[in-house]
């Protein structure tokens, strides 16, 4: 795979970009150059010489009304418009930032008194603060920068301080607090970092807005003052004479024109380029065979990828084949997870299917690939990973699907249970307002009922409908079982036909967990949903699954039946799960460790590795023949398939 291309490559490929630059360079370099070109004094007026038409008399676009070379103004009001410009960005930028730091950092009192004051900003028309303050400091550009630049404060501080509040509840920083660093330390070291990428957008998509502010209140007299020029005060010069002489008012409102738009595509272009979801961050598709094994998935018509090979059998229940099946709810082949830039997938091979009121769980260490297989079934893996291989649901192939039809499916569908649900739930809404708004996210038939009434039954179906009070509440005040319970009854809120719990009881206590077990069983149950259960607990798989996958360095090395994988396990690895998990009633039952690690991110390179069972370097039973040749999917006992060679 080709490395992923350079910023400047990123920013060549978008068209706005090039165009912006082009906009912004016909009219930044001859302003910048203003003072060092042959330019007649812009401010020397010659009334005999009034009016005159292009190309005459030594002066390129002619005079104004007043004799004064049209072209010298236009260069000159085109520096100070775009100086006045700037100058206000910056301090609005500084200002509110600074207001919005201090109030999302510290919170409480200094959030309070900080954000009441700029909501009594806000509470008035920013061009009308604009002209109010003018015209209590008297007209002039440097009033009217000042002007703008604190109309335009109450942006910027709440668009930070929302960035702030994000920050400040991420682990890096209580992992900072916790390592004895105070709030201003932590301020430098962590938040500003994180925040200077937020800040140049903003500043960027507001220059444009700087300038049209700029020319308007010069427009109305109260910029720019004779002899003293820009280009709102001379397309408010030339409105006179807008009939007779049409250049004069024309040619300042159209590099105006040039300059906004020219600022607003290139600042469109820069958010997307900074974006690391844009499809722009996506490496260069082209193919290095050499190190590439695995080529792009290519349409449903012409892609012919066998599946694996199953020693010589019929694909059974269990293993996707090559065309969809009529009855599989969920059917994956060949699901392959690359780093960019690295050829060396992290998850490989992967292909099962998932009947209608199926319950399948995922199970292996930390680090198997369990969750990044459950999100890319939903095309929600991480945007440094490119995504191979082919996902049919319900018979349609997700691969194909745009942007808003993965949005559709997704919780109408097919429904994600998170790992986290404290990181998923909004902390600034109330659980009642969320899970309204996830009702709302897709049409609901003409009968269904209000949505406070299906929010209720919601939370009645997870276990949580005695406590009137729960929606009013925010999230922080709700147990860790409450809030899986809330994330379980958000997923519920469209019926989805397909639930994916990743690790839905990490972090729970046993009597907690036993509920939220016996719910995810009770709502999968019917026959009608099925359930694709993700977890490193082989007792929460056992209690809760008909199947498992087991996950091995992104390889799926067991599949079977859940009684033939617990009682009688075929891979080594799978066996050594098992040895290492508790069991109630033996308490003296010896714990052994598996030795050595699994092959960790950095593995994963070309050459790391050699081909081989991934599990050799830690399994008890490797052969010689184990570390020469990666094996197959072979079938040990009907619907029981295992990746070895020596099967236990």
């Amino acid at each position: 795979m080709a490395e992923p291309a350079g910023p400047f490559v990123r920013l060549r490929r978008q068209p706005g970009a090039l165009a912006g630059l082009a906009l912004l360079g016909l009219v930044l370099l001859p302003a910048l150059a203003a003072p060092w070109l042959p330019l007649a004094d812009p401010a020397l007026t010659a009334p005999a010489r009034r009016m005159l038409p292009a190309l005459t008399g030594g002066h390129w676009l002619g005079t104004d009304q007043l004799g004064r070379d049209l072209l010298a103004r236009l260069l000159w009001g085109a520096r100070a418009s775009l100086l006045v410009a700037v100058l206000a960005t910056l301090v609005a930028a500084l200002t509110g930032a600074l207001i919005g730091l201090l109030a999302g950092f510290f919170g409480r009192l200094a959030d309070v008194l900080l954000m009441r004051g700029i909501d009594v900003l806000m509470a008035f028309p920013y061009l009308l603060l604009a002209l109010a303050i003018v015209a209590a400091l008297g007209p002039g550009l440097g009033h009217a920068m000042l002007a703008i630049a604190v109309a335009n404060v109450p942006f910027f501080a709440r668009a930070v301080r929302g960035a702030v509040l994000e920050i400040r509840h991420q682990d890096y920083i209580a992992a900072a607090r916790l390592g004895g660093h105070r709030g201003p330390a932590i301020i430098v070291a962590e938040v500003l970092p994180n925040l200077l990428p937020t800040l140049l957008l903003l500043m960027t998509t507001t220059l444009g807005w700087m300038v049209l502010e700029t020319a308007g209140l010069s427009f109305l007299g109260l910029g720019a003052q004779p002899p003293d020029a820009d280009l709102g005060s001379m397309l408010g010069e030339g409105r006179e004479f807008l009939t007779t002489y049409p250049r004069v008012a024309i040619l300042p409102g159209l590099l105006i024109l040039l300059l906004v738009t020219g600022i607003n595509l290139f600042g469109d272009s820069l958010r997307d380029l900074l974006d690391p979801r844009s499809p722009d961050r996506i490496p260069d598709q082209t193919q290095d065979r050499r190190l590439d094994r695995h080529p792009r998935p290519c349409p449903a018509a012409q892609c012919a990828r066998p599946a694996e090979a199953v020693s010589g059998a019929s694909a059974a229940p269990g293993l996707a084949s090559e065309a969809p099946s009529a009855a599989a709810l969920l059917q994956v082949q060949d699901l392959v997870l690359s780093l960019t830039g690295q050829s060396v997938p992290l998850v490989e091979g992967v292909s099962f299917t998932l009947e209608r009121g199926e319950r399948v769980g995922m199970v292996g260490e930390s680090g198997s690939g369990k969750t990044l297989t459950a999100l890319a079934l939903l095309h929600l893996q991480p945007a440094s990973m490119r995504l191979d291989g082919r996902r049919w649901f319900a018979g349609q192939e997700l691969g194909g699907l745009s942007a808003a039809a993965l949005r559709d499916l997704r919780n109408r569908r097919i429904a994600y249970i998170p790992q986290d649900p404290g990181a998923a739930l909004d902390p600034l809404f109330r659980i009642g307002v969320q899970l309204a708004a996830t009702i709302r996210a897709h049409p609901a038939p003409a009968d269904a009922p209000p949505v406070r009434v299906r929010a209720a039954r919601l939370l009645a179906q997870v276990g949580l409908g005695d406590d009137t009070q729960l929606v009013r509440r925010f999230p922080h005040a709700l147990s860790g079982g409450q809030c899986q319970r809330v994330a379980i009854a958000m997923a519920l809120a469209h019926d989805p036909e397909l639930l994916i719990a990743d690790e839905a009881t990490t972090a729970l206590d046993v009597r907690v967990q036993a509920g939220i077990l016996d719910l995810l069983g009770d709502l999968s149950g019917d026959g009608r949903r099925a359930l694709l259960c993700v977890s490193h607990d082989l007792a929460v798989i056992a209690r809760l699954c008909q199947r498992v996958l087991v996950m091995y360095a992104g390889r799926v090395v067991e599949d079977g039946p859940l009684a033939q994988v617990l009682h009688t396990p075929a891979h080594p690895y799978t066996a050594a799960l098992l040895a290492c998990s508790p069991e109630l009633g033996r308490p003296d039952k010896p714990l052994p460790v598996i030795p050595g690690q699994p092959p960790t991110a950095a593995e994963a390179r070309p050459g790391a590795v050699a081909g081989g069972c991934r599990f050799a370097p830690r399994c008890r039973h490797t052969q010689p023949d184990c570390r020469t040749d990666e094996p197959a999917l072979i079938e040990v006992a009907p619907g029981h398939r295992v990746r070895c060679r020596y099967p236990l």
